[in-house]
């Protein structure tokens, strides 16, 4: 597999699970929207490193095993 299968494979992999989650609790997803714009920059900011953080410690482990 080349790096370019590899990122492809990840988006999909994204939009699988965001869409699955769409498609079976529809309604918690909404509240879950309502809930993100009422949230401060900051702090979204700051979920946002994290996740990026805890992704490429993800991949940094998947590379290395």
């Amino acid at each position: 597999m080349n790096v370019w299968q590899v990122i492809l494979a990840a988006v999909g992999l994204v939009l699988v699970i965001e869409g699955a989650v769409y498609f079976a609790l529809p309604d918690v997803s909404r509240q879950l929207l309502k809930r993100l714009l009422e949230t401060r920059v900051g702090v979204l900011r700051r979920i946002g490193m994290i996740s990026v953080a805890i992704g490429l410690g993800l991949i940094w482990l998947a590379t290395t095993l």
